[in-house]
């Protein structure tokens, strides 16, 4: 079974369908789902989606695009949220230096107070990094007792290696699939086996050979193919491997 570890199923674009997509995914080898959230809406939805769906897991936090409203009592929010039984990490959360409508200095300040957060609940993070890889880094460094996975990695192989070394996961999308996606690829080769997840990041990241429509996590197959391709596995074996890790890194008990 798959685990797609990273999917937006609260998203306007599975409005018009989203029961019939969801009640779907187990006839397409899917096992488990983790829904996380990108502002308080969003994770109220993720939580209300995973009520409804018993292969399926919220986590809770504020993206970087959508922390321009931020308060400093939306922690509290949070944490409330973050105490319900199906929520399993604090995300999705990090910085994003590709666009500029929040500032960095408001983006940081926010990714340290969730990462605070996570240290308090003993929660795993689900870090969104792009076009910030230093800045991320550096943050993720003051916080030595939160371990947590970089999603949709986009960074060296290098940079891999050293959250690895810091107790963390990593985490390939479709992005693996494609054929400029040459540091993705390095990193896949790079990682510890038993320190990779896969993800869809849907309805993004569509994998070839779906690349440019609504991504589900069924599609997951593809990058779990890609993977064990890479790796010298079996598909079979890497499903194993990577749900496993996404077992274990969210802690459910399945």
């Amino acid at each position: 079974m798959l685990f797609d570890t990273h999917a937006h199923y609260d998203s306007r674009q599975f409005d018009a369908d989203r029961d019939a997509v969801l009640s779907a995914l187990p006839g397409q080898g899917v096992g488990l789902v983790v829904n996380p959230g990108c502002d308080l809406d969003s994770s109220r939805k993720a939580i209300a989606i995973a009520e409804q769906y018993p292969f399926v897991y919220a986590a809770v936090g504020v993206h970087p695009e959508d922390c321009g409203g931020w308060q400093d009592g939306d922690v509290d929010e949070l944490r409330s949220l973050a105490a319900h039984p199906k929520v399993v990490a604090i995300g999705e959360i990090g910085l994003d230096y590709y666009w500029k409508d929040n500032p960095r200095e408001l983006q940081q300040r926010v990714f340290r107070a969730q990462l605070a957060l996570a240290e308090e609940l003993d929660l795993p993070v689900i870090v969104h990094d792009r076009e910030a890889h230093g800045d991320s880094m550096s943050i993720v460094r003051e916080f030595p007792r939160v371990r947590g996975v970089f999603h949709c990695f986009s960074g060296s192989a290098e940079m891999a290696r050293e959250l690895v070394g810091l107790g963390w996961m990593i985490s390939f999308t479709g992005v693996l699939t494609y054929k400029n996606a040459r540091k993705a690829v390095e990193a896949a080769q790079a990682v510890p086996l038993d320190r990779i997840m896969i993800e869809t990041d849907s309805p993004y990241m569509a994998p070839v050979p779906h690349r440019g429509e609504r991504n589900h996590s069924g599609l997951a197959r593809h990058t779990c193919e890609r993977l064990a391709e890479l790796r010298g596995i079996s598909p079979e074996e890497c499903q194993r491997i990577t749900f496993e890790n996404g077992l274990r890194f969210y802690q459910i008990q399945e």
